[in-house]
């Protein structure tokens, strides 16, 4: 009697709206030619704060993308949820009428870390200067951290196994991680992922709180990591989605399969402790490793989540090389995220539709507005490099001290 074999977790399908793309054609032209889109924020009710720099979603008209009743009982940063499950949804090829015919089968999983600050921020205002009776029904969940995981479920009819992640700035890497463990489980089809709209004026006081932020008012110099001019990290709005389906069944209906989510790990050490982040990243990457039953020569390229201040920096490249041993010091790194800003739990979601792209078209994306790196780290700076990786590594940390790694292989592969 042959033993079954276990259900492989595979990518299916890619949306994205990010600072520089409302499509994950877009995204990906823009990042492969390392194209920066850091500027000047320009939202309204901003312009005196002493954050000078961000990565903002320009091209993105809401209307067009989600149903008036539906808009207007969401934030910003479902709106940007919504349509990119759309578009990874019409990239998996999975129509209405296939998931309506299964509704148990498909699952929903997000994380945010910023929630619906510009919805919150608005009806509070209306409260404090008109009155309670001006505050709209849907205050009460616009602002949750959870509500794009509801809103996509609801909208689309989707009624298998939904969650919200909440482990900060990891939540991204953590929520693909869920929607794989979900679909090996038994679960056909997960959407998951992260968007996240923190550049409303509320939401971007409570971040000058963290001295990682950087407000360097020179977008090309305001987010530098590992070289000697880091100044901290500067924030992006935008994020993407995934299709994570059982390998078999997106065979069985023709899907492609773009890669395997392969192995994971996470960890915690501590709110801002970078020195400390070192060893729990290095413990993250290990335990991603084991899970993928990957040896370190394995990894291809390192996404890397590049914070962007000395301390930091530094312990990312030695955790590196701890883990992956002398082939740390040879594999090449890329931080695309530079060209876009670091968006909260949306940040390592972007670096995941990257790296699957990377490994599809063979080319090593850069990392804009890095030249003089100070870290023993074959950083890919400049220009886009070419190459073949099969196996890529996307790490990320959380400013309140969550670590976590995630191991992708190319698909489809051995089916054996």
């Amino acid at each position: 009697m042959s033993k079954r074999r276990p259900r492989r977790a595979a990518v299916t399908g890619i949306g994205v709206v990010a600072p520089n793309g409302t499509s994950t054609e877009t995204f990906w032209k823009s990042t492969r030619e390392g194209i920066s889109v850091l500027d000047r924020v320009t939202r309204e009710g901003c312009e005196h704060l002493p954050l000078k720099v961000a990565g903002e979603v320009r091209n993105f008209d809401p209307p067009s993308a989600v149903e008036e009743r539906y808009l207007v009982q969401t934030d910003r940063f479902t709106h940007f949820a919504m349509a990119a499950a759309d578009q990874a949804l019409d990239d998996a090829r999975l129509d209405r009428p296939a998931t309506d015919a299964a509704p148990f089968s498909v699952g929903v999983v997000t994380a945010a870390g910023s929630g619906g600050g510009e919805f919150g921020q608005r009806e509070l205002q209306q409260l404090w200067s008109k009155g309670s009776r001006f505050v709209g029904p849907y205050q009460s969940i616009a602002w949750f951290y959870a509500a794009s995981t509801g809103q996509i479920s609801i909208r689309r009819g989707f009624k298998g196994p939904c969650g919200v992640i909440a482990s900060d700035e990891a939540g991204g890497l953590d929520a693909v991680a869920h929607a794989a463990r979900a679909v090996r489980r038994g679960t056909d089809v997960m959407v998951t992922g992260a968007t996240e709209a923190p550049l409303a004026p509320y939401s971007m006081v409570c971040q000058l709180g963290y001295p990682e932020l950087s407000t360097v008012a020179d977008p090309d110099r305001a987010y530098r990591p590992f070289t000697a001019a880091a100044c901290g990290f500067v924030p992006a709005e935008g994020g993407a989605m995934l299709v994570v389906e059982a390998e078999d069944t997106a065979l069985e209906r023709g899907a492609p399969v773009r890669a395997h989510l392969a192995g994971h790990a996470a960890t915690f050490t501590g709110a801002s402790r970078w020195a400390e982040s070192r060893a729990g990243l290095a413990e993250a990457i290990r335990g991603a490793l084991a899970e993928a039953g990957c040896a370190p020569e394995e990894i291809d390229v390192v996404f890397a989540d590049a914070l962007g201040t000395p301390e930091a920096d530094r312990a990312e490249a030695l955790a590196i090389t701890d883990a992956l041993g002398p082939h740390g010091t040879r594999v090449p790194v890329t931080a695309p995220k530079t060209a876009v800003g670091r968006g909260n739990c949306a940040a390592a979601v972007l670096d995941v539709a990257a790296a699957v792209l990377a490994m599809e078209h063979g080319v090593i994306p850069p990392t804009p507005n890095v030249f003089d790196v100070c870290h023993d780290l074959d950083l890919v700076t400049s220009r886009a490099r070419a190459a073949e990786p099969r196996t890529a590594l996307v790490l990320t940390r959380g400013l309140m001290g969550s670590n976590s790694a995630l191991v992708l292989r190319l698909g489809p592969g051995d089916t054996s």
